[in-house]
């Protein structure tokens, strides 16, 4: 019983100090307590995290479910500095049987850090193939989700390997020729001419410049708490040198219109959705991919920016649950043929 009653005495006195550990990490730390968060939130979604090889290469990912269901598997690619979490708001809102894959990109997250060739929109198209490869995605058609930089690399893999696709979604992607200037494009066009690179305002080094850039992506502020944003910032900060090693590949001639120069060669069914208050990249890109495909289906989202993901995520599940429920797969089709 006196055991017992230490081991109760020991077990209450740790729920006691839990709340004083977490303030204490709130306050020391808030970068460490937000991966703590991210590992509760990908755990109550019921994603697992999961490596994959293909030679000395390797991939980190996150799915949840099995293939071959009622819908096509979805694979999402997450934009510029982001990594697979940021597709947790839109997965809340999934079926629960719905097969999904969240994979980071090249050099972000834990997939592997290599170099430029790798960064470039190409570069990561095939890195993206292989990945696919590597855990047998392409076995079935796959329904691909690429958002910003992510849409970029989805639509020109759409391109390039039509065949393992039974539709896309592009979201706010980058890649095209714009009609119309974003604010963001304007910035990069000013520092261009004032040769200031380590001015780029989705590469933040302090805590305004993280606000301001939350600013560009987000059309409703966020308004988060002090520790919180430090937070975020002490996670980026030491990959900042890699995120403008990427930055400056991706706005690279080979890469800045990389989707614009393939988007004749698309022929899976595509989806677009985009904010019509997107200050990074331009709403006006949309009616270049209409233009360009006509059958595509748009759907533009009022009070939204950039993060549609993150702004409209019950909307944009929704969208692309709807997009998929649509696509007709003849049963004789879902299985690739053996070659």
């Amino acid at each position: 019983m006196e055991l017992n009653a230490a081991k109760m005495i020991i077990l209450v006195s740790g729920i006691g100090v839990l709340p004083f550990v977490a303030f204490a990490a709130f306050l020391i730390c808030p970068g460490a307590l937000l991966k703590a968060y991210n590992w509760y939130l990908r755990r109550s979604l019921g994603l697992v995290v999961r490596y994959s090889r293909s030679g000395s290469y390797r991939f980190c990912y996150s799915s949840r479910g099995s293939p071959g269901g009622a819908t096509p598997s979805l694979l999402l690619l997450h934009g510029f500095s982001a990594n697979k979490d940021m597709w947790f708001p839109i997965i809340k809102h999934l079926p629960r049987n719905q097969h999904v894959v969240c994979v980071d990109m090249p050099g972000h997250g834990g997939t592997s850090r290599t170099g430029t060739e790798d960064y470039s929109i190409h570069g990561q198209v095939a890195r993206v193939h292989q990945f696919v490869r590597s855990i047998g995605l392409d076995k079935r058609p796959f329904h691909l989700v690429g958002t910003s930089m992510g849409g970029n690399v989805a639509g020109v893999y759409a391109a390039r390997h039509p065949a393992d696709l039974s539709g896309v979604t592009l979201m706010c992607p980058a890649g095209l020729v714009y009609p119309t200037d974003s604010e963001f494009i304007t910035h990069l066009k000013e520092l261009k001419d004032t040769l200031n690179e380590d001015a780029i305002a989705l590469i933040p080094t302090t805590l305004q410049d993280l606000k301001n850039m939350l600013r560009l992506c987000c059309h409703k502020p966020l308004n988060l708490h002090r520790q919180i944003l430090q937070g975020l910032l002490d996670n980026r900060i030491p990959d900042n040198g890699f995120y403008k090693e990427v930055f400056m590949e991706i706005v690279g001639e080979k890469s800045i219109h990389a989707l614009q120069e393939s988007l004749h060669l698309i022929t899976a069914p595509l989806q677009v959705i985009w904010g019509k208050e997107d200050l990074v990249l331009d709403v006006s890109g949309a009616a270049v991919l209409q233009a360009a495909l006509p059958s595509c289906q748009v759907e533009l989202l009022d009070n939204c920016g950039h993060t549609v993901g993150l702004e409209r995520p019950r909307k944009s599940a929704k969208l692309i649950m709807d997009f998929l429920s649509a696509q007709k797969i003849n049963g004789g089709d879902d299985v690739k043929k053996q070659s």
